[in-house]
């Protein structure tokens, strides 16, 4: 036997968006709120934007669902944070928020909600561009460059992919990957030649200049450098504490063990991942 269908919600029940609002304007009360909740600030409360929005990708690239919803929800929790000190200055609100993204999207998608042209995801990605560009003049922005808006509190990493993808759209740059690969090893042989001139300033630079390299070269190769970055990151993760399972098994301690037998658990551990 079937269940019988669930009832529709009656039209007045409160939305979850609004019971979230409601929470929030709670917490943010001065006299019966959360003391903590009141004394925070754009500035304040800035960095757990950014991190939620890790655990958000974290949480996909775990393939952890359940976590992702969570996550979604305490990064959501930020914008309604954000959204609730602009209101008590008088600033804006969440419902500003919503709709100003909505237009945006609108504005920005005009092949879907309006009469323009079907486009395919290059010509999509210029007219993209395009209507950025339109949209800093509009609003009489100072800074006219092609890399402008691309923020400079993103990830270094991501910011030099954004950098170089942002340039090439106007034909700055390599026309192939191998010609990356030369300037990697070329800046190589620069970093080789300031650690053995003793220059540290310079060698800080020349590193420098092979992060941005590589992430370079991880867009020529359609790879994601951040994504990359944090897979191996993980992968690491999980071979060194495969070494510290194995030495205590042995009954070693860590501290005491050698280069050489760390580096034998640590292609066991590689070798049982392959397997």
């Amino acid at each position: 036997m079937t269940e019988p269908a669930r009832a529709p919600a009656p039209a007045t029940a409160e939305r979850p968006i609004d019971r979230l609002l409601q929470i929030m304007a709670r917490l943010r009360d001065p006299e019966t709120g959360c003391p903590w909740d009141v004394e925070q600030d754009f500035a304040s409360i800035a960095p757990y934007t950014i991190e939620e929005a890790y655990e958000v990708a974290d949480a996909v690239s775990r393939g952890d669902m359940s976590d992702l919803r969570e996550e979604l929800g305490d990064l959501l929790l930020q914008v309604v944070f954000h959204s609730q000190i602009a209101d008590e200055a008088g600033l804006f609100d969440f419902g500003s928020v919503a709709d100003a993204i909505s237009d945006k999207m609108i504005r920005r998608h005009p092949h879907v909600f309006a009469d323009a042209i079907e486009r395919d995801s290059r010509t999509q990605t210029a007219a993209w561009e395009a209507q950025k560009a339109a949209e800093r003049a509009a609003k009489g922005a100072q800074d006219a460059s092609l890399l402008a808006d691309i923020p400079l509190a993103l990830p270094a990493l991501k910011r030099a992919e954004k950098l170089t993808k942002r340039a090439a759209r106007v034909g700055f740059d390599w026309p192939d990957a191998e010609r990356v690969f030369e300037k990697f090893e070329e800046e190589v042989a620069e970093l080789r030649a300031a650690l053995k001139a003793g220059d540290a300033e310079n060698a800080a630079e020349e590193m420098g200049d092979i992060l941005f390299v590589c992430a370079n070269l991880a867009r020529k190769l359609d790879i994601d450098p951040e994504a990359a970055l944090r897979a191996a990151n993980a992968k690491f993760d999980r071979r060194f504490r495969s070494i510290e399972k194995a030495l205590e098994a042995k009954g070693e301690k860590l501290a005491e063990a050698t280069l050489e037998s760390m580096e034998d658990l640590w292609l066991e551990a590689k070798a049982a991942e392959k397997a």
